[in-house]
């Protein structure tokens, strides 16, 4: 069986090792002792074309063709005239020339030119072959049922006459093939198949796009090259400058149990530092007075909803600005209530530092570490715990109140023994946590040093200020790819379009830069950027901005969404695999534990689907897997949810990897995501 010459392996594995006989083609013996056909032959081969379809001969083993073919079906040498088209560049990829295809009549004498042609062998080395081919000239006006010849020699075929395959005259021979990728793959009927000239049009236009990729004048082989992702490269201008004057940003989540004081506070602060006007504080004094709530004057300064003002407590993170000595601060002023927890998840986990403020009075602080009547974990606790879990490793604790109890130093050394064995217990250390006795009322110890002497007996600490101001800003990754988590879509006051609004967590962004929305999936061009509700070019990782899009629905915004590169998208699933410690629980948790899954700005239901192993100390996983979970114990399971979420692993991305369960309005385990397991369909 003559060798293959087209690239690619075998049409048939049954073919085997004989294809190794012919490795041994001569490269410039030629014979001239083959026989040419008879006119016996001839006439014979006349009479069987009239009986069946138009055909041509190989010129290789004399197999002959359906006119449709451009090379041959059993050994697959491409026809002369196809091979001279491509030569010429005739072939093209949207056309063929209205001549291709016809034989030609032969004549006695025969110009024999050797044909560069190439094989490749299945460890995917081009072989490169020598093979004489002698074409015969065809003459005009050409019977289109004759067939053509051909002779063939080589040094181990010289001196033997070329046999002829006799075709039978009573059944037609109709054949065709198939293109798949870089080979040809002969596909056999039982008896003949029917061919259109729509397919063979296709046919041709494949291969004479191969031809010109083989190259066939040039001996060239063509290897592609495999696409691998590249790595990712910063530009230059994501990184800031050293420019004097320009202040850091530093994210403040206050935290803490309701009615501790929190909205108070933060409305205080920004009152002293100027950011609230005479007037908008006169009004909040007005309005809180004829609604009987003199005290809360403060508070909606940050709680500016009538419903958060009628019920009197903070529902949703709100956000305010300002500047002390070091930082631009973002205050995220988090609801104090065990109802609106999702929402103090949602808003602080933005957080880089915390202030827990706590409620000195006698009763209150019990009830925010234990709960209303002890049976349950109060949220100054589940704050602490959860702040913990956001990342968050520098901590203040406010003891605000201290009015109340007379500035009492054994009240305060209370609270500072109990909490902070808490506090350690939450992997807080004590050199990161700073202990400040205050009184937002009557403003005591907040921008500086206080002034009741009942309280300067014995305090001589840092004034609230300026214990932010002692607190160190977390590393900022802008080498990384652009991450910003939608917290909410806001109304942007410079275009008044909707805008994403969010913290980057890695990477920058500026006007005029495409970013892909997640989980939509659709790509979208930055109009503009507001840091501190004042428009920027450039936003980079820490900033709080709201960022407006061209180019896409503003329907499509939607909170625990995505902003990132079109280039590195983040991945989108419903099936994970967590690394958890389980909180005080009261209800073991066993396989199909209903729970409600927090990652970033998403809620979303789920269930335990498997509880793979437990974990020691030391974060060994146990042999075997435990059939529940209780208080204390740390464990690796997996969720499924009930609708795919934007999630990353922990060790890629820390915001877009720490995963909360809570049930029955309660936290019952933090933890991070080890493994992005994919889709479950169940």
């Amino acid at each position: 069986m003559p060798r293959k010459v087209v690239s690619g392996p075998d049409y048939d594995d049954e073919y085997g090792d004989d294809y190794d006989e012919y490795d041994d083609y001569g490269e410039t013996g030629h014979s001239d002792d083959i026989q040419h056909p008879t006119k016996e032959e001839k006439e014979s081969s006349k009479k069987s074309s009239s009986m069946v379809p138009v055909l041509w001969r190989c010129s290789m083993c004399m197999f002959d063709n359906h006119e449709s073919m451009v090379y041959c079906e059993m050994c697959g040498v491409f026809r002369e005239s196809f091979m001279k088209s491509a030569k010429d560049g005739s072939i093209k990829v949207h056309g063929i020339p209205s001549d291709f295809g016809t034989p030609s009549m032969p004549k006695s004498d025969s110009t024999k030119m050797p044909v560069n042609t190439r094989t490749t062998d299945f460890g995917g080395d081009p072989e490169i072959k020598n093979a004489s081919i002698s074409h015969e000239k065809g003459t005009a006006g050409a019977n289109v049922g004759s067939t053509q010849y051909a002779s063939v020699g080589s040094s181990s075929g010289a001196g033997k006459k070329v046999k002829h395959i006799a075709l039978p005259e009573d059944v037609p021979v109709e054949r065709t093939a198939q293109l798949i990728s870089d080979h040809f793959q002969l596909k056999e009927d039982q008896s003949s198949r029917a061919t259109s000239s729509a397919q063979n049009e296709d046919v041709a236009q494949k291969l004479s796009s191969d031809i010109q990729k083989l190259g066939l004048e040039k001996n060239e082989v063509d290897t592609a090259k495999p696409y691998l992702p590249e790595e990712y490269k910063p530009e230059k201008w994501m990184f800031a400058n050293e420019e004097s004057g320009v202040l850091s940003q530093l994210n403040l989540a206050i935290v803490g149990h309701v009615d501790s004081g929190k909205s108070t506070l933060s409305g205080r602060l920004l009152h002293l530092l100027g950011r609230i006007s005479k007037k908008d504080m006169h009004k909040n004094e007005k309005e809180a007075k004829e609604k009987g709530k003199g005290s809360f004057a403060y508070a909606w300064a940050m709680d500016e909803s009538s419903e958060e003002r009628e019920r009197g407590v903070t529902m949703t993170v709100a956000v305010a600005y300002l500047e002390t000595k070091k930082y631009r601060v973002v205050l995220l002023d988090s609801p104090g209530h065990k109802d609106f927890v999702p929402n103090m998840i949602s808003g602080a986990t933005q957080a880089d530092a915390a202030i827990l403020v706590v409620d000195a009075c006698t009763g209150s602080f019990e009830a925010g570490m234990d709960g209303e009547g002890g049976k349950s974990v109060g949220q100054t606790k589940e704050h602490a715990q959860l702040i913990r879990s956001f990342g968050v490793e520098q901590l203040i604790v406010a003891v605000n109140k201290m009015d109340a109890i007379g500035y009492s130093k054994e009240r305060f050394e209370f609270i500072k023994v109990q909490l902070g064995s808490f506090l350690r217990a939450c992997n807080f250390k004590d050199s990161s946590v700073t202990w400040i006795p205050l009184s937002a009322v009557e403003n005591q110890n907040l921008i500086k040093i206080p002034s009741d002497v009942h309280l300067t007996s014995w305090y001589q600490g840092f004034c609230l200020l300026d214990a932010i101001d002692s607190l160190q800003l977390p590393s900022r990754d802008v080498s990384k790819p652009l991450i910003l988590p939608i917290c909410d879509v806001i109304k942007s006051q410079s275009t008044g379009q909707l805008a994403a609004f969010g913290k980057l967590e890695t990477g920058a962004i500026r006007i005029g830069s495409k970013v892909l929305i997640s989980p939509c999936g659709e790509v979208a061009t930055v109009k503009s950027i507001e840091r501190d509700s004042n428009s920027c070019d450039i936003a980079r990782a820490g900033d709080n901005v709201a960022v407006s899009l061209q180019g896409i629905d503003g329907s499509k915004l939607i909170a625990g969404g995505i902003l990132c590169n079109p280039g590195f998208p983040v991945p989108v699933s419903n099936f994970l695999e967590l690394r958890v410690l389980v909180l005080d629980v009261t209800i073991p948790i066993l396989i199909g534990y209903q729970v409600e899954f927090h990652i970033h700005h998403v809620k979303e239901a789920a269930r335990v689907t498997k509880i793979v192993a437990l974990l020691d100390k030391a974060g060994k996983p146990s042999k075997t897997a435990p059939r529940f979970l209780k208080s204390k114990q740390n464990a690796v399971v997996q969720v499924t949810l009930d609708a795919p979420v934007c999630v990353e692993e922990f060790s890629k991305c820390r915001a877009l990897g720490r995963a909360f369960l809570r049930s029955c309005g309660s936290t019952i385990a933090v933890g991070v995501v080890t493994r992005v397991l994919g889709q479950d369909e169940n």
